[in-house]
This record gives structure tokens, C-alpha cells and sequence, in this order.
């Protein structure tokens, strides 16, 4: 009888188990929770913070493998050497190889950006710094400022802060820098274990492996005096600016044409003159003229080869045609009465242009304006606006300035004004000619035009009335 009771509790409990086994899902191991974590320094020789540095190389080894991502954009040496040092990454180290004469008595830095990363995932340790001196103390000064862009109010993470022991205005052309800091994401940089001593102080982007400033279209900052670093030196605040560049002479017969519209068929693309105009689905804008691009320099105009009528083909009087510097651009000039349509009707020799080309043949543009309630309306109030420092405001949208508003008194009344979202900023406009300049180092000093962005956006709707009080 026990045999039997035995023979039974193991007969269920192998049946037990086959019906567990049988309705359980079976889950392949994971390889758990992706690694997140940058390498870490185990261990460097010579150690970090060393006083009598010998020169030679640095060997830095961390707790797993590590790649170097482009260390010529990321690694910062200062002072910089003549020749700068090249990292090189093999397996768990990486080796330094100071290729340069140390200067004596001489605190230096190698910060490596976002250069670390463990191979795996790709984590990076960022702006890792080792420091050494080469006498028996370190230097401990700081520096600290900010970089804004002049022109837009706001911080350009790419620039880099550089100090010249060199006061010579032309060094900043013709010399490397001797300290550099990197900006964060907010403009701030700090300069870290300085000497005592006088330093011109500047920002400017920097790329191709060029450190210095080379061109007048290049970001470029610098303080309107050489600073004195101690114990007691006040943050910087530079704002830099880019002359804009050159506009250069597209050659006849580049452009893509376009027929925005409907005017002009064009033939060949080298023999007749081809155009583009500002239309929109053949809608003009009511905040604008009509303009048409020609793809050649104009030599000669015929406006009586021209007629503007209605959209019952009654001519329109008040027109006015002018060309541009460039005898490019032709602009038509008139009194466009909201949503109505008109043509502008030309003979085929109404314009020629230098090389003698003309417009296929007499053609007809017909487009028609735009209504008002497709535009929003305006009442901005500035409450605290300092009218003393001739401010603009400028309407901003993905970055380009799209209208500007010389302020006579605090208050802002558009009637009519194109529907968006638009960033805002004020622009003090001390030579009041209505537009940003930029500054000028050489010689003259002379600092750039200030911006100050707001912190508010503005949406305009159509056919709808915005009224917004703003302190500044």
C-alpha cells in the first residue's frame, strides 16, 4: 500500500510538472539594460595634476575600450605648443605624445571635448581634462565670460574663446592663440589655471584646423581692452558679428527657370531672356510690388511695349517700372486694389538685355492681389522701452529677419501684416539707419550692433486682431 501512495505522489508530480512546462512561456535571457555609462579613468602615467612634468608622452588607461572621434576638432592643448600633440586610442588606452619643448615654469591643460567614447555604445566622456605643470606649481587664475551673436542676441555653442599674449591688434591674424575654452550651450566659457599677466581676448569660429581669424565673413568677438587676469578679474561679455558675404555675379544662363504665374514661355536656355516674378499661385502679395527677375542685365526698356489692366482687360493708370543697380530686378509699381485681378501684358521686345536676348514672344502675366482678411492686424505695446537707443523691432522666422519696425513712440499698429509665428527681437540701432551692422576690428574698434531677443513668440492669425502688452 505505501509502494502504491508513493508510486502515485510521483506519477502527479511529474504530470504537474509537464503541464507547467507546457503552458509557460518560454523568454530567451536578455543581455539587461543598455550600457549608458562613458569610460572611466583607472589609471595615468604620469598621474593627472603632476608637478615637474618630464615631457615625453601621457598614457591614460580607462575601465574598457575606448575610440577617439575626429581629436583634431575636439582636443584643445593650452597653452597651445608649436606642434600639437596627437592622441592615439588601442584598446583600453590612450597615448598622448608631446611632440613640442615644454615651456618652463608652465601650467598646461589637454582637454578632450567629446574626442572619449567606449567603443561599444559609442558613450562619450566629455571634456575630460588632464593637467599638468612643468615647474613646482600650478597656476590657479580664472577667466570667465560669455559669447552672444551680436546680430540674433544668442549664444553660438560652436565659437571658441582664445587669450593672445601678443596685445598687437594684427597677432590675432598671424599668430595662434595661446589659451583657448570652449562655450557651452548658453555662451559661457572659463579659462582655468591662468598665470597673472595682460590679455587680449577674443571668440571666433574656427575650422580646417585654422586657430586664428582669417576672414572677414568669419565669426569673430573681441573686448575693446586687453584684460588684466588676477585674483580679482571681472567676467567678459563679447558679441560677435560676420561681415556678410560678397554677393557674386551669377554668370547668364545659370538659373532654373521658372514660371511663377504664367508669363513668358522661354526657348533655348542660352537664347532668350528668362524670368521669375514674386507671385505666389499667381497671387501677389499686398505687402509688396510686383517683381520679375531677369537671368541677364537689361540694356534697354521699353515701357510703352507694356500694359497693366484689370481683369476685364481696362488698362490701370499710376504704373511705374523701375530696374534695380543690377538692371536685374524690374519692379512694377502701382495701387493694387485687394482681391482683384489684373494682367501685365508685354511685347516680346519690351526689355533686351546686354547680350542682345529678348522674351520669346508677346505674353501675358495674370495674377490677382491677395484680400485683406488673408493678413492679421497689429497692437503691440512696449511698456518699458527705452526710446533713447533708437530700437527696431525686428519679426523673425526660422532664423531670417522678415520685417522691421523703427519705433517713434511705445506702441506698434500694423494694419495689415503676413499670418505666422514670428521670434522677436530688438534691435538698438545706433547709427539709425534701420539695420543691423556689424563691427569692425581693425583700426577702427568699433563693436557691433546689439540685439536683444524676446522671450515670447508672437502668432498672427488671418482676418484677426492681435493686441500684447511686453516688458522687456
Amino acid at each position: 500500500m505505501k509502494r502504491l501512495v508513493a508510486y502515485l505522489v510521483i506519477a502527479s508530480s511529474i504530470f504537474g510538472a509537464l503541464v507547467v512546462s507546457s503552458c509557460a512561456n518560454i523568454i530567451p535571457p536578455t543581455g539587461g539594460p543598455r550600457d549608458s555609462i562613458p569610460p572611466m579613468l583607472v589609471h595615468a602615467n604620469p598621474p593627472d595634476s603632476t608637478t615637474n612634468f618630464p615631457g615625453g608622452k601621457i598614457v591614460l588607461t580607462f575601465n574598457e575600450y575606448v575610440e577617439l572621434n575626429s581629436p583634431q576638432d575636439n582636443l584643445i592643448v593650452s597653452p597651445l605648443p608649436k606642434i600639437e600633440p596627437y592622441p592615439e586610442a588601442k584598446l583600453r588606452t590612450i597615448t598622448i605624445r608631446l611632440k613640442d619643448t615644454l615651456e618652463p615654469n608652465t601650467t598646461y591643460s589637454i582637454n578632450f571635448g567629446r574626442a572619449i567614447r567606449d567603443i561599444n555604445e559609442g558613450n562619450e566622456l566629455k571634456d575630460f581634462t588632464y593637467i599638468f605643470t612643468t615647474g613646482k606649481y600650478f597656476d590657479s587664475l580664472e577667466l570667465s565670460g560669455r559669447v552672444l551673436v551680436a546680430e540674433s542676441g544668442r549664444p553660438d555653442s560652436t565659437l571658441i574663446a582664445v587669450l593672445y599674449r601678443n596685445l598687437d591688434d594684427s597677432a590675432v591674424a598671424k599668430e595662434n592663440p595661446r589659451y583657448f575654452a570652449r562655450l557651452d550651450s548658453s555662451g559661457h566659457f572659463t579659462f582655468r589655471n591662468l598665470p597673472s599677466g595682460t590679455f587680449r581676448v577674443y571668440a571666433m569660429k574656427v575650422e580646417g584646423g585654422m586657430k586664428r581669424y582669417t576672414s572677414p565673413e568669419q565669426l569673430f568677438a573681441f573686448a575693446d581692452s586687453p584684460v588684466v587676469v588676477n585674483s580679482s578679474t571681472k567676467p567678459v561679455v563679447l558679441f560677435a558679428y560676420a561681415q556678410p558675404p560678397e554677393e557674386k555675379e551669377k554668370p547668364a544662363g545659370s538659373t532654373t527657370p521658372a514660371r511663377t504665374g504664367g508669363i513668358i514661355k522661354t526657348g533655348p536656355q542660352d537664347k532668350v531672356l528668362r524670368i521669375q516674378t514674386n507671385l505666389e499661385n499667381a497671387q501677389l502679395d499686398l505687402l509688396s510690388q510686383l517683381e520679375i527677375q531677369f537671368n541677364g542685365a537689361i540694356k534697354t526698356m521699353d515701357t510703352t511695349k507694356a500694359r497693366l489692366t484689370n481683369e476685364v482687360y481696362e488698362p490701370v493708370g499710376n504704373v511705374r517700372y523701375r530696374l534695380d543697380s543690377t538692371r536685374k530686378k524690374l519692379t512694377v509699381q502701382s495701387n493694387w486694389v485687394p482681391n482683384r485681378g489684373y494682367n501685365l501684358i508685354v511685347a516680346k521686345d519690351f526689355v533686351e538685355d546686354s547680350t542682345g536676348r529678348k522674351i520669346i514672344r508677346d505674353d501675358t502675366l495674370s495674377f490677382r492681389t491677395k484680400n485683406t482678411s488673408d493678413y492679421g492686424s497689429l497692437k503691440l505695446r512696449f511698456l518699458n522701452l527705452d526710446l533713447s537707443r533708437h530700437p527696431v523691432l525686428q519679426f523673425v522666422q526660422a532664423g531670417q529677419l522678415k520685417y522691421s519696425h523703427v519705433f517713434t513712440d511705445r506702441t506698434v499698429n500694423i494694419k495689415l501684416f503676413q499670418p505666422g509665428e514670428y521670434d522677436l527681437r530688438i534691435l538698438y540701432d545706433e547709427n539709425r539707419n534701420g539695420k543691423w551692422d556689424p563691427g569692425e576690428f581693425f583700426e577702427k574698434h568699433r563693436q557691433p550692433e546689439k540685439v536683444q531677443p524676446l522671450q515670447r513668440k508672437l502668432e498672427v492669425k488671418p482676418n484677426w486682431d492681435s493686441e500684447v502688452d511686453i516688458t522687456l
